[in-house]
């Protein structure tokens, strides 16, 4: 693990303690979980959202079914 130093409001801290002490664990493992869990929904927003255009659009062409990896691909790309 790497250390690192990050400033909590007041409230936070008491926040973060009370949780700690409730679930008996560090007040730094709370926040490796808490952090883990922003992480891991920041990126499956990405991934919601395209699944979410789904057929929405239109492209104007008539390969889009056959060529969908190929089309998905070049639009990751960017």
């Amino acid at each position: 693990m790497i250390r690192t130093q990050i400033q909590l409001t007041d409230e936070q801290v008491r926040m973060l303690r009370r949780v700690a002490a409730q679930r008996g664990l560090s007040m730094a493992a709370v926040i490796r979980e808490l952090i883990e869990q922003g992480l891991t929904t920041a990126s499956s927003g990405r991934s919601a959202r395209a699944r979410a255009a789904i057929g929405r659009f239109a492209s104007g062409g008539s390969s889009g079914s056959r060529e969908h990896d190929g089309e998905l691909e070049r639009a990751f790309a960017d």
